[in-house]
C-alpha cells in the first residue's frame, strides 16, 4: 500500500477503517515508514511536516472539549518538546486536565486529572484549548525536575517572549502548590539566551554549584567583527564553557572547526572547558565543575611583578 492511500490529515485508527484501511494496515504502514504516530492513536503521513497547526489537528481528534492540553503536550505544541529520551521510544500519553466540574478521561492514551484553570491561563486553537506558553512555564517549573525544568522555562521564554515579572506575577497563584519552591527558585534563573536543553541543564549546573552566573551566548569580537560565539562564559576571567552536542560536533568538519576556534581561544587567553552528554555523571560532573572554580581562581590571582 502507497502513502497515497492515506489522507493528510491526522487520523485515528478508527478514522482509517471508515476508510476501508484496516488497523493491521495502519501498523505495517507505521513500520514501512510510511507513517508516523505523533500521539497515542493518532497517525500522519510521513511526508507531510508537522507545524503547530497540524499538532492541533490531531491533538482534537483525542481531546475533549472540556480539557485543556498542559504540561509536556501544551510546550509540544508551543514547540518545545521536553520528553525524555526513553519516552521517544514510544509515544508519550497527551498530558490534559479538564476544568472543574467536568469528569476526567479514562482513554489510555491521555493523562491527567482535574486542575483550576482561569480563563487567562489557556487559550483555544483549532478547536483545541490549550495553556499559554507563560502558564506552560510555570507548570513545568513546578512538575519537572529541576534540570528538565529549567530548560523548558528557558525554551518557552526564548520562543514566545514572556518576560520575568510576568512569571512572578502568576506564581503567586501556585501558592502551595507541589513544586512551588523549586519554581520560584528556577524564575529569576530563567534566561531565553540558552539554544538548547543541554546547554540550560551546564548553566544550572554551575550555579548550583556556587559559581557565578555564566553569559549564554557570549560573542568574541575579532577587530570589531563578532567572530566565535560561546556557549557560556565568564568574559573577564577569560573562561568558556562549551557543551559538545552529537547534532552539531560529530562529523569530521565539525570538529576541525571547533579545533581551530579553540585554538585560537587559547592561544589569546582563554581557558575552555568542554561538556558532553556523559559530564552530568556524578564523577564527571565534579570533574568539570572543577576545572571551573579552578580556572575562576586562577583569573583572580594577582598577576606577580617581576624586577630587573
Amino acid at each position: 500500500m502507497g502513502i497515497s492511500r492515506f489522507q493528510k490529515e491526522p487520523f485515528t485508527i478508527a478514522m482509517a477503517e471508515r476508510r476501508g484501511i484496516s488497523a493491521t494496515k495502519v501498523r505495517r504502514a507505521v513500520r514501512q515508514r510510511l507513517l508516523v504516530q505523533v500521539l497515542r492513536g493518532v497517525y500522519l503521513r510521513s511526508d507531510v511536516e508537522l507545524t503547530t497547526e497540524v499538532k492541533l489537528t490531531a491533538a482534537a481528534l483525542v481531546i475533549s472539549p472540556y480539557s485543556v492540553a498542559c504540561d509536556r503536550t501544551a510546550a509540544w505544541i508551543w514547540g518545545v518538546s521536553v520528553f525524555e529520551y526513553g519516552e521517544l521510544d514510544a509515544t508519550p500519553p497527551l498530558e490534559t486536565y479538564v476544568l472543574r466540574g467536568h469528569n476526567p478521561t479514562d482513554r489510555p492514551e491521555v493523562r491527567g486529572g482535574t486542575r483550576d484553570l482561569m480563563p487567562a491561563d489557556w487559550v483555544e486553537i483549532g478547536g483545541v484549548k490549550v495553556t499559554t506558553p507563560l502558564r506552560t512555564a510555570l507548570d513545568l517549573g513546578c512538575k519537572l525536575n529541576r534540570r528538565p525544568a529549567l530548560a523548558a522555562m528557558d525554551a518557552l521564554m526564548r520562543a514566545h517572549g514572556f518576560a520575568h515579572v510576568e512569571m512572578h506575577r502568576l506564581a503567586v497563584r501556585f501558592f502551595r502548590r507541589r513544586g512551588v519552591v523549586q519554581l520560584r527558585e528556577l524564575i529569576p534563573l530563567v534566561d531565553p539566551r540558552a539554544e538548547s536543553q543541554p546547554e540550560s541543564w551546564t548553566r544550572l549546573e554551575l550555579i548550583d554549584h556556587g559559581l557565578p552566573t555564566p553569559e549564554p551566548q557570549y560573542w568574541i569580537e575579532i577587530g570589531g567583527v563578532p567572530t566565535f560565539r560561546l556557549d557560556l562564559a565568564y568574559p573577564h576571567a577569560r573562561v568558556a564553557v562549551e557543551y559538545d552536542g552529537e547534532e552539531f560536533h560529530t562529523s569530521e568538519e565539525d570538529r576541525e572547526a571547533d579545533e581551530k576556534r579553540r585554538d585560537w581561544l587559547e592561544r589569546h587567553g582563554w581557558t575552555v572547558i568542554v561538556v558532553t552528554k556523559e559530564s552530568f555523571s556524578c564523577d564527571a560532573l565534579i570533574k568539570w565543575i572543577g576545572q571551573v572554580r579552578d580556572a575562576l581562581a586562577e583569573a583572580q590571582r594577582p598577576r606577580r611583578r617581576i624586577y630587573r
